[in-house]
């Protein structure tokens, strides 16, 4: 028996800080403007959880994502989700090799750090669901056997709004595995003069020059943030506040679906990176606040009187946060 790989030592104090500080500036030389969006991807990446980026296209989430593999110097692959995607495209399989007359495994791009599922919600349910594995179990089963990925792995997937033509919503089971939904909006008008004036000038592609973006971390580094991320002080009345606020969804007049225990649980992860992100080592409510929308808005589905008077999972998260008291000391 093999003994297990040995973890690199978690980074925590001011190293902890520097080193994503260090990462947030290199991103944001490519990826300007829009920092809470960089802001709330960094805290998936700290707590090791994957992302749902949603956006009309041309926003910048590829462009993000790609930044990002740059700065932190891992491996890192695209897939662009389209009708006729098939699993096996994602996953991998097994190939007759006539000469040996065995089957081989070809493994396919899910096998890396960080994977960019580019328009996941323009493939069909049975395709998206090659992911279900992977993002939970961090394993994937070809031909019945299992392969390990290599850590760390995270898996950014970006959809466009279901309502454009040719998309399909992705299944509540699938949704749940993302620990955030980040949604990016337009730019403001002195973001978008800078983003366009640095793509534009002396350049004919329209594209970001990355080698702008310096590397800063590899896999190693990374998992040693994650461990110091998840070695962050939490109160036990902070974990009490944030199981309130995912329970409270569960009984919320006008959600027809609350948020799971996953759901706790991804309030707690990413509150921890929220205080790392914030340069403390200990999380307070304020945290779990701050996180609360992008961990719950894709776990919680409203019922047909609310939609019909024009509300959405933001504006009643924001109010069910109003009501539930936070912990005082």
């Amino acid at each position: 028996m093999t003994d297990a790989p040995s973890l690199p030592p978690a980074l925590t104090g001011d190293a902890l800080a520097e080193r994503v500080a260090r990462v947030r500036a290199e991103v944001s030389r490519a990826f300007i403007g829009q920092d809470e969006v960089l802001d709330q991807v960094l805290v998936a990446l700290l707590a090791g959880g994957h992302v749902l980026l949603e956006g009309v296209p041309g926003l910048g989430k590829t462009l993000l994502v790609r930044a990002l593999a740059q700065a932190l110097g891992c491996g890192h692959a695209r897939v662009q989700f389209t009708p006729d995607l098939m699993p096996s495209d994602v996953s991998g399989h097994a190939v007759w090799d006539a000469r040996s007359e065995t089957f081989s495994v070809r493994r396919g791009p899910i096998f890396t750090n960080l994977l960019l599922a580019d328009e996941i919600n323009r493939a069909p349910a049975k395709t998206q669901s090659a992911l279900l594995e992977a993002m939970q179990e961090l394993q994937v089963t070809i031909e019945g056997q299992g392969f390990a990925l290599p850590p760390p792995f995270m898996t950014l997937a970006t959809q466009n709004p279901v309502e454009q033509e040719g998309t399909y919503p992705l299944p509540e089971a699938q949704l749940d595995r993302f620990l955030l939904k980040v949604v990016i909006g337009y730019p403001d008008h002195a973001d978008e003069v800078a983003m366009v004036s640095a793509i534009s000038e002396g350049r004919v592609a329209a594209a970001f020059d990355l080698s702008q973006v310096a590397q800063v971390l590899d896999a190693d580094g990374i998992v040693a943030l994650q461990r110091g991320t998840a070695a962050t002080t939490l109160d036990a009345a902070v974990v009490d506040y944030a199981v309130r606020i995912a329970a409270a969804t569960r009984t919320w007049p006008g959600v027809a679906l609350g948020a799971g225990p996953r759901g706790s649980l991804a309030l707690v992860r990413a509150a921890r990176a929220q205080a790392v992100l914030a340069g403390r080592d200990f999380v307070t409510p304020d945290d779990v606040r701050d996180v609360a929308i992008p961990a719950l808005r894709h776990r919680i589905a409203l019922a047909p009187e609310l939609q019909i008077e024009g509300q959405d999972a933001d504006q009643v998260l924001a109010a069910l946060l109003a009501r539930v008291d936070a912990p005082r000391r």
